[in-house]
């Protein structure tokens, strides 16, 4: 069974920084496919940035050059560092992985990420 730990998040002010973790464990890291989600208030959850199939990376339009997916294999983690945070940017962030060996997907708890202007 993969867990995924959010942590990280918390009030900033419009202009910030945070950087997310997500800490996978129950599966070698390799095996999963992982990436960041966001629900705002009253929308629906939507990408923000992803590991693609062949290693690189993807993001949504309205975060691109602002914020940067890595993951630290050492560590078993993925992060988010997110940066000139906007209050738009305000929602609980989550982190995802797929399993590779069974297409199965897994969600962390979410964590708080309020920007204020």
């Amino acid at each position: 069974q993969v867990q995924l730990v959010e942590s990280g998040g918390g009030l900033v002010q419009a202009g910030g920084s945070l950087r997310l973790s997500c800490a996978a464990s129950g599966s070698r890291f390799n095996l999963l496919r992982m990436g960041w989600y966001r629900q705002c208030p009253g929308k629906q959850r939507e990408l923000v940035a992803t590991f693609t199939s062949v290693g690189s990376t993807n993001y949504a339009d309205s975060v691109k050059g602002r914020f940067t997916i890595y993951r630290d294999y050492a560590k078993n983690t993925m992060y988010l560092q997110m940066n000139s945070l906007k209050p738009e940017d305000t929602a609980v962030y989550y982190c995802t992985a797929r399993l590779l060996t069974t297409n199965n997907d897994y969600w962390g708890q979410g964590t708080q990420v309020t920007v204020s202007s």
